[in-house]
Parts: C-alpha cells; structure tokens; sequence
C-alpha cells in the first residue's frame, strides 16, 4: 500500500523547486483558489469550431506535453492557458489561412481538480477539490492525523512549474491551540500536504519535483 502510494505521489509531483530553511518558516498568507479561469491541463477535451468554416471544426485532447494539434496552424502549446487565451491562440493560428476568422472554443472535458495528502494521517491519498478547502480541511478529509503526526511541521508542496515547487511549513499545532486561522493555507489544485512524523531539521524554500520524492520517501 505504500509502495503503491509512493509512486502515485511522484506521478502527481513530477518537477519541483527546492525548499524553505527552518528560519524562514514563516506562517504563510491565506490564499483562495476560486478567482483565477480554469487552466488547461494535459488530457482536457476541446472542440474547436469556426463560424465561416465548419469544415476545420475538430475536437483535440491535450496531450502529455501540453500541445493539440489544429487543422488550422499545427501544433499549439495550450497547457496553462485559459479557455478564451486558447481561443485567441487559435484565431492568430488561423488567421495565417483564413481572413478574419471567427472561433469558439469548448471545454468538453477536463481534469477534475485534486490535492494529495502523504504522511502521518489515516486515509493518505488523492482527494477531488470540489469546493475551497484549506490545509486542516485536507487532512480532517484524509481521516485527521495519526498520534506519531508532527502537527508542528506540515508540509504543503505547491508545484510552480515542470521543474519545482514551492515548499511551505505550517504549525498546526498551534492552530488548534490558539485557533489561528492565519497560519492555516488555502490550498490550490495539485497541492500535496505532507504530515511528517519526526521533526525536520532543515527544509528549502524551494525544491525540484524529483528531490520531494525522495524527501517523502523515507518517511512514508
């Protein structure tokens, strides 16, 4: 079982930036997950279709590296846009054959948002965001934490790009001491916390996807 969820960890974690040192442990900002459009993601359905020309109408998938391929202009990097930013993509794409394209743009399906919860907690594993949820939210979710969790030092991993993450230490402990909902955190789809069972001596600010694996790893 852990095998199996070690492996799904890295899978959902591939590409990290490296960690915060223990004297930058700050309580970090309450943030909301529910402002920003939807960005697309590798595996969302689009349908793609043209006023003045419906023979180029088509639906494409956006695959693993981020690209669909058009009728119209070939290959289109898509991943981390937006719907209409797609849209607009599509039409400088377009405009190269045809004059004065008009298109829509149709999410058909997408990836259901998600975070990870690892570590020291009853039912670790990937959880849909349906709704805002923050991080005491996440692990009450994962079945709360075990006696052997280090509530002092939770750890939320937030990818940045293919590459790193953002690493951000919350003293939940404190939380339910004092009912401090500042150093609480709003977690964004992706993110994975991770409730450790000894103490961390030391933890970057920032660190690539590969090296939270094998931060994990050991402790898992």
């Amino acid at each position: 079982m852990k095998r199996r969820l070690f492996l799904a960890l890295t899978i959902c974690l591939v590409a990290l930036p490296v960690a915060v040192r223990a004297q930058d442990m700050r309580p970090p900002r309450l943030t909301t997950v529910t402002q920003d459009r939807y960005r697309l993601q590798p595996g969302d359905v689009l349908e793609v279709q043209y006023r003045y020309s419906p023979e180029f109408n088509q639906t494409v998938t956006v695959q693993p590296d981020g690209y669909v391929s058009l009728e119209i202009g070939g290959d289109l990097k898509v991943a981390g846009m937006t719907v209409e930013q797609t849209r607009q993509a599509i039409l400088r794409k377009a405009s190269a054959r045809l004059q004065d394209p008009v298109a829509t743009v149709i999410l058909k399906e997408f990836q259901k948002p998600y975070f990870v919860v690892a570590g020291e907690v009853t039912a670790p594993g990937k959880i849909e965001m349906r709704e805002r949820v923050t991080a005491i939210q996440a692990i009450m979710l994962a079945g709360g934490l075990k006696e052997s969790a280090k509530a002092s030092q939770v750890v939320v991993f937030r990818k940045l790009n293919s590459e790193l993450a953002e690493v951000k230490v919350l003293n939940l402990k404190s939380i339910r001491r004092t009912a401090d909902l500042e150093n609480d955190l709003t977690l964004q789809p992706g993110d994975m916390v991770f409730v450790p069972r000894d103490k961390i001596t030391k933890i970057e600010r920032f660190m690539r996807l590969a090296s939270v694996a094998a931060f994990i790893a050991p402790k898992l």
